[in-house]
Order: structure tokens, then sequence, then C-alpha cells
């Protein structure tokens, strides 16, 4: 228990993005940074008083100390040009541990299997063309189709996929691992716009499911998931109907019809168009060229908005339904969607 609760300690304080010293001034002297070193050491335990301290100071319930962990996030991966900082980076990691520890928790409640398979594991990518091609074969394999995907996150938690949304800054677009080296985790940034939430979490689908040849570089590696990412959305016959196979101009009207049916942000339109040589290289540059010229182009404000949802809500149903059969009681509900019992009971309505 005391290797727990050390554990727990260290976890908190790095989902709150604390020193030791800031969480000691917190606490308000109770006591010193280098008792909590200890107690995260497990060297000492701290009594009743100082874990009411920590959690008020760290923001946790009591009992989020005696959690025993059952979870490990692995093969993690940023993007490339993430300035995140080491703490804000830690935060995050441990937030995702958080939420998958009980992601998993509550659905050993209700006896639901977290097997996941990857249909196109076989599949060895090398080009874009191999993209492709293995975009073909997952939409056939999920029964999915070729037209427009209503809802991004709602379609990957029923596949297996834990989606993690986090309150963070533009420095972070998502990652992606694996919890217990088995279940797939995506984790993107809820502030993001909707287009963007949806091509994030389909990049880092990329990252999950694809099988890169060995030799291919970081960089090739994520020019290939904004592909995978652009063709799911999209795909390439599905494209040739909408853009037309060959293109020497094309107008803004047009991108923002595609975007908003498809939700596909502009820029990434373009991009699929030159992948798939609807247009040549240099077409593709003077339209980067007009859009950098002004922030509100690049922002694509004013250029329209896929009408849709792109929220993660399976967790949150799952307490739903474990609560209402009362497989867990109301307190453990409360305690799982991290919100007081109070407020919990007056979300919930049993019929």
């Amino acid at each position: 228990m005391k290797e727990i609760v050390a554990k727990r300690i260290k976890s908190a304080r790095t989902l709150a993005g604390l020193s030791l010293r800031e969480l000691s001034q917190k606490m308000e002297g109770i006591v010193s940074h280098n008792a909590i070193t200890k107690y995260e050491n497990g060297l000492m335990m701290p009594d009743s008083k100082v874990l009411l301290a920590l959690a008020k100071a760290l923001d946790v319930k009591i009992d989020y100390f005696f959690r025993p962990y059952n979870v490990t996030i692995e093969s993690v991966e940023f993007r490339k040009k993430s300035k995140l900082s080491v703490k804000n980076s830690n935060a995050i990691h441990q937030k995702v541990s958080d939420d998958v520890e009980k992601y998993i928790e509550l659905e050993g409640f209700l006896n639901i299997s977290s097997d996941f398979e990857n249909p196109i594991s076989h599949i060895e990518i090398h080009t874009g063309e191999d993209v492709e091609n293995a975009v073909n074969y997952l939409l056939t394999t999920w029964k999915i189709g070729f037209n427009a995907l209503p809802n991004v996150i709602e379609l990957l938690e029923d596949k297996g996929i834990k989606i993690v949304e986090l309150e963070a800054d533009d420095k972070f677009d998502g990652l992606s691992g694996w919890a217990n080296k088995t279940i797939p985790v995506i984790v993107i940034n809820k502030n993001y716009p909707i287009e963007r939430k949806r091509f994030t979490a389909l990049h880092e689908l990329g990252h999950l499911l694809l099988s890169f040849k060995a030799e291919l570089d970081p960089k090739t590696i994520e020019k290939l998931c904004h592909r995978f990412a652009g063709a799911m959305l999209i795909p390439q016959e599905t494209f040739l109907i909408e853009f037309g196979a060959s293109r020497r101009k094309t107008s803004i009207s047009e991108l923002i019809s595609i975007k908003e049916s498809y939700g596909i942000s502009i820029q990434a339109i373009m991009a699929r168009a030159k992948d798939l040589s609807f247009i040549n290289d240099d077409r593709y540059i003077e339209f980067r060229i007009w859009l950098n010229k002004n922030i509100d182009r690049k922002k694509e404000i004013g250029f329209g908005q896929f009408v849709g949802k792109e929220n993660s809500g399976r967790f949150k149903q799952l307490i739903y339904r474990a609560a209402a059969e009362d497989i867990i009681s109301m307190s453990k509900a409360a305690n799982l969607a991290n919100q007081k019992l109070a407020t919990f009971r007056d979300e919930f309505i049993a019929i």
C-alpha cells in the first residue's frame, strides 16, 4: 500500500504540474518539500491530515491515493513539431494514464472486452500509394464505406480505441500509444476547431495502425500519416468525383463546399489534391503562399465549417449504464466521472 500511495502522490503532483516546493507552498507549509520527497519515494507514509491536505492541493479525491495501478502507456509518439515543456509533457502523459486506467476499470465492471485487432497490420507502408491501399482495405473491413465520416471520434471509440481529449495550448496537437501493450489510445487537443480534431485523430490512428518500412525517417512517416488522415476523410475515388481528375484552377467556394461536406480543412483538401496529382507542385505552392499572407486565411476564418460533433462521450455513457444497472454505486460513478456526488446525482436520471 505504501508503494501505491507513493506513486499516486507523485502522479497527482505531475498531473498538476507542480514542483516539490510549489506543492509544499500550496499546502501552506503543513509539510516540507523534503517530506514530500520521502512520501514519493516510499520512505514515509503520510498521515490522514497530510493526505487530506495533499488531496486539496492537488485537486484529487482522497481515494485516488489508494487506487492500484493496472495500466501502462507505451510507444507514445508526440508530433515532431511539438514544443511542449518537459513539465507539460509529463502532465499530459499522467492525465492519459489516469483516464485510460479508469476507462479499463469501468469496462471491467461491465465485462466489456478491450481486445483490439489491427486490420491492416499485414500491409507494409513505403509509399503514398501503399497508404491509399491500406485506407481502402480498412474502410472496407470496418464496413464504413467511402462517404463522409459523420463522427470520427465516435467511430474510433466504437472500434475499441480509447480517445482522451485534453485542455491544452496550441503547442500540443495529439499523441498515440498503447495501454497494457494491447489497447490503442489517441489523445487530441480539445480546443482545436472540429476539422483539425478530426484530422489529428486520424493522423494518430495512422501512427497506431500503419506498419512502416524500417528505413523510413520520422519526417517521411509524418507525411504518410498526414496522407492517411486525408484519405480516411475523403478517399481517392470520392475525391475524384468531388474535385475532378486534373485542375489548373480552383475556387475557395468549391473548397468550402467540400470542407463542409467532409469535415476536412481547405489546406488538407489542397494537400490531398497534390498527393493524388490532381494539381501540380507549383499550383500547391502558389496556394500556400496565398494562404500564409493573411493570418485569418491560414486559420480559415470565414471559410466555412463542418457541422457536426466531435467529442468523446463513450466513457460517460458507460458510467451511466453501470450506475443505472446498479453495477457500481453512485459514489463510485461520481469518482470515475471526476465529479462531486451531488453534481453527478443532479445529472443522472434513472428510469
